[in-house]
């Protein structure tokens, strides 16, 4: 089958560009320096958990707390927050989950007794945070 209007002469109209053209499907765009700070500060938040677990209890709890603190942190963020989250949520819920996580690495790092190190997580994270947010609402 042909197109009637194709052959009749009549003028087409030039073909938009769709948004992702010249990319396969199934690829993604590149990450930007924002998505690497954020991994960065997740991973940092997990770490954090696992090294509170292990230095603020005795022996018998900090293997429970250095594996369980991660672990659950870890799971929270697949079930909510992921990429392919395994439960949709509102975005101010997901924000909340995420605060979550990064104020529990803050306050690891205050109770076992590096308080600026805390601090300067707990800022970098919440930037993060915050730029991410406003482009996911852009």
């Amino acid at each position: 089958m042909t197109d009637s209007s194709a052959l009749d002469g009549a003028p087409q109209p030039a073909a938009t560009p769709a948004a992702g053209a010249g990319r396969t499907p199934g690829m993604v765009e590149r990450p930007g320096v924002i998505d690497v700070v954020r991994l960065l500060t997740e991973l940092v938040a997990f770490g954090t958990l696992a090294l509170w677990g292990l230095l603020a209890f005795a022996f018998p709890w900090n293997l429970v707390f250095g594996v369980g603190a991660p672990v659950f942190a870890i799971l929270l963020w697949a079930l909510f927050l992921s990429p392919r989250a395994v439960i949709a949520v509102h975005p101010f819920v997901a924000a909340f989950i995420e605060l979550l996580i990064f104020v529990s690495a803050t306050l690891a790092w205050w109770s076992i007794g590096q308080p600026w190190i805390g601090l300067a997580f707990g800022v970098v994270a919440v930037a993060t945070g915050l730029v991410v947010g406003r482009r996911r609402f852009a």
